[in-house]
């Protein structure tokens, strides 16, 4: 995956494709911040760089509501633009239908039952639903199925 990055990298650079080529470069940097962080490694795998590339979205999605509270819609707008460069290189999102019925089968799995049982299932549904999923829908969908 940081292999298709350069590539894309490269290519945004010779179609003078300003969005894509900074929200690439700002993967790129993530990444190598990973890579030489404390006790980081050398070599970093593709799931690993999904969860750098969710969490610049979703600190992206932040800082455009932000601008748009603070009424500079100019800003917002090159941060979803950024977003949508950066969904391209995630896995598609499951919907709210399809994540509801994985985690019935979690709960049905593990035998929970009541929500002092939410911990057992959030262990599961977050190995098995990540990247596919936002962390806030699956613990706010736990909730309501074991209410």
């Amino acid at each position: 995956m940081e292999k298709r990055i350069q590539a894309d990298m490269v290519s945004a650079m010779k179609e003078k494709n300003a969005v894509k080529l900074a929200s690439l470069r700002a993967i790129k940097a993530a990444i190598l911040l990973a890579k030489t962080a404390e006790g980081g490694k050398s070599e970093i795998t593709d799931q690993e760089i999904v969860k750098i590339i969710q969490k610049l979205v979703k600190q992206r999605k932040e800082s455009a509501q932000q601008y748009t509270d603070a009424g500079r819609p100019e800003l917002a707008a090159n941060e979803l633009a950024e977003v949508a460069e950066m969904e391209v290189y995630l896995p598609k999102q499951l919907s709210e239908e399809e994540v509801k019925a994985e985690l019935t089968k979690i709960i049905a799995e593990v035998g929970a039952s009541k929500p002092s049982d939410m911990g057992k299932v959030m262990g599961v549904a977050t190995k098995r639903l990540a990247g596919l999923a936002e962390g806030r829908l699956i613990s706010t969908l736990v909730k309501q199925l074991l209410a």
